[in-house]
């Protein structure tokens, strides 16, 4: 089981989402095939070395193709956001994108409550 993150995993996390989300809205929605991406959420590990970004892309059609987009690209994101960071943090965190699927989840529910 893990354990619940720290006060400074948290901030640190919600600081390194509004950096990523900046970065992400900064290259336009060309970038990713004219999908939205969103930053939903951060979680750092406790040595503050790994950040797993979870990212909702709408539609989610295009999911796979923006996960790919981030993945090839993730050594830029990770030196922009050490640009961003520098001041706060020592060590820029490895960057991990995971797909956040909460929103298609709500939209299976609303599906199925409209039947």
């Amino acid at each position: 089981m893990e354990k619940p993150a720290s006060t400074r995993q948290l901030k640190v996390g919600r600081e390194l989402q509004k950096a990523l989300a900046e970065i992400i809205r900064s290259k336009g929605m060309a970038a990713f095939g004219g999908a939205m991406v969103t930053v939903s959420e951060v979680r750092i590990s406790p040595d503050l070395s790994v950040a797993k970004v979870y990212v909702s892309v709408f539609p989610s059609a295009k999911s796979a193709a923006v996960m790919e987009i981030l993945d090839a690209n993730v050594k830029t994101y990770r030196g922009e956001l050490g640009h961003l960071v520098a001041k706060q943090l020592r060590i820029v965190p490895e960057l991990v994108f995971y797909l956040d699927s909460s929103l298609d989840y709500a939209e299976h529910i609303d599906e199925l409550l409209k039947k």
